[in-house]
């Protein structure tokens, strides 16, 4: 409905509504929150929430998750502790996504949830007396609408605890920033993980991660990375030190900003990249509405890879990027070429709010992997 739910922080086990009504114009008890602080670590702070496809949020903190009706205030699933039990949320700061909403008009939309890295239990007090535990180098998978949801633990080709995980434009997770050791905190990590690395969640479970090129500039605490709709990811922040401290210090806080350019960005994709015509950006839409399409593409366009995907715009910080969300449109009828190297695709807006919340999108038209530059949409 447009509003915003703001739940947990230090010593608040609660949750609250933005803007404020008669009826929410209080703060609602979440005994799930105490339940999941753990004494001189807390492990439950910046929890990672989704709004599920039938209303309900996904809230995991700690090493655990539950189905929450935020409308009556009760928990309607208990979800199974994932394995391990090493906790995912700061300080021990892993990062998690809602995996791509796909097949829109299915009676049973199926929802995903990946939850990448973190830090072992202890890990705080002990970096807090110099001991750097090694930073968590698993993911678990849940499939969150499954009458029976039971987590898939995959293994990272780094581990990593303080990433950021961002939704690329084709469907594909990046992961980056972030140390090997330690956790979250003012300079209590050590070993900067360099490497980006990209998820592929349709590939088989042995070939999903691929490791990038690295960086040169440690990205630690306070770090950030939000996608732009040129298909990179803008990337900045570390800065582990109480004060902004730049030098003395064994990570210098760093105000730069870098981009990561992902590989469909290299030259040699470049005639495979479509161009959106029209509409044009900052149109309205209602759900439901259809939308026809019209991009360039060269000779070699496949028809029958390409789709259309939606990203919700994040707001990222402690390794987690709320409000993230993509979703792929269903297409109505076939590609059709309709000018020299000009196509047209027709799409249909998810006809809920439930699917997605109304707002600002960015919309790309993906060919074969390759991401147009998007143009924004909203939803009402």
């Amino acid at each position: 409905d447009g509003r915003q739910i703001i739940i947990g922080g230090r010593k608040a086990f609660n949750y609250e509504f933005y803007p404020k009504t008669a009826s929410t114009n209080n703060v609602f008890n979440l005994p799930f929150l105490q339940q999941t602080n753990n004494p001189r670590e807390e492990n439950n702070l910046f929890p990672f929430v989704f709004l599920n496809v039938d209303g309900n949020l996904f809230i995991f903190a700690n090493d655990r998750a539950i189905l929450f009706d935020y409308k009556t205030n009760k928990v309607v699933k208990t979800y199974p502790q994932i394995p391990g039990g090493d906790p995912r949320n700061y300080p021990s700061s892993g990062s998690a996504v809602i995996l791509p909403l796909k097949n829109l008009r299915s009676q049973t939309v199926q929802a995903e949830v990946l939850v990448c890295g973190g830090a072992p239990r202890g890990s705080y007090p002990k970096a807090d007396k110099g001991e750097f535990l090694g930073a968590l180098n698993t993911c678990g998978r849940i499939t969150i609408t499954d009458p029976n949801p039971q987590w898939t633990i995959e293994t990272m080709p780094l581990a990593r605890t303080m990433g950021d995980m961002v939704i690329l434009p084709n469907g594909n997770v990046l992961i980056i920033n972030g140390a090997a050791s330690g956790t979250a905190g003012w300079q209590i990590a050590r070993n900067p993980v360099l490497s980006p690395v990209i998820y592929r969640p349709d590939n088989p479970s042995d070939s999903r991660f691929e490791v990038q090129n690295p960086n040169v500039i440690p990205r630690m605490y306070h770090s950030t990375a939000v996608l732009l709709r040129d298909g990179r990811v803008l990337v900045g922040g570390s800065n582990p030190n109480e004060l902004y401290n730049f030098t003395g210090v064994l990570f210098p806080t760093d105000l730069s900003l870098e981009a990561f350019s992902p590989s469909y960005l290299d030259p040699e994709s470049a005639n495979l990249r479509p161009r959106i015509i029209s509409p044009a950006s900052h149109l309205k839409f209602t759900y439901g509405q259809r939308v026809d399409i019209r991009f360039t593409a060269s000779r070699l366009l496949n028809r029958d890879l390409v789709k259309v995907t939606m990203v919700a715009p994040g707001f990222n910080t402690h390794s987690f990027t709320m409000n993230q969300r993509m979703l792929v449109l269903p297409r109505s009828g076939i590609v059709r070429q309709v000018g020299r190297f000009v196509y047209q695709i027709s799409c249909v807006f998810p006809k809920s709010a439930i699917f997605a919340p109304p707002g600002y999108y960015l919309l790309f038209v993906v060919h074969q992997d390759i991401p147009s530059e998007a143009i924004w949409v909203r939803i009402q």
